[in-house]
């Protein structure tokens, strides 16, 4: 019986930690400005400078790293791009893909 109790309230903390790590996403993706992905392996250079924190000159040294490494195999790539260091990976995060195509618009 403890144990049927136990593995109850794992698995409900489980689901609420869930919740909250989605609400989180959600709240970031809300603060950024923009509804949909970007395809970082395809987008054009004003695509991506509609992430936030992408500028012109950012989007641009994407491009180029995209080129060298004949694309991004993993989102962690990008961190050698200059000026993406974690902080602003994890902003980025939730409006990026390697694949599919980008539907990213302003709000």
């Amino acid at each position: 019986m403890k144990t049927e109790r136990s593995a109850s309230a794992r698995a409900l903390a489980w689901l609420i930690a869930l919740a909250i790590g989605a609400s989180a996403l959600s709240a970031l993706a809300a603060e950024s400005g923009i509804t949909g992905v970007v395809n970082v392996n395809t987008a054009s250079q004003e695509e991506l400078q509609l992430l936030p924190g992408i500028g012109e000159s950012r989007a641009a040294a994407l491009i180029e790293a995209r080129k060298r490494r004949g694309g991004f195999q993993k989102l962690e790539d990008l961190l050698e791009v200059k000026g993406i260091g974690e902080a602003g990976l994890a902003r980025l995060r939730p409006h990026l893909v390697l694949e599919g195509k980008t539907t990213a618009r302003a709000d």
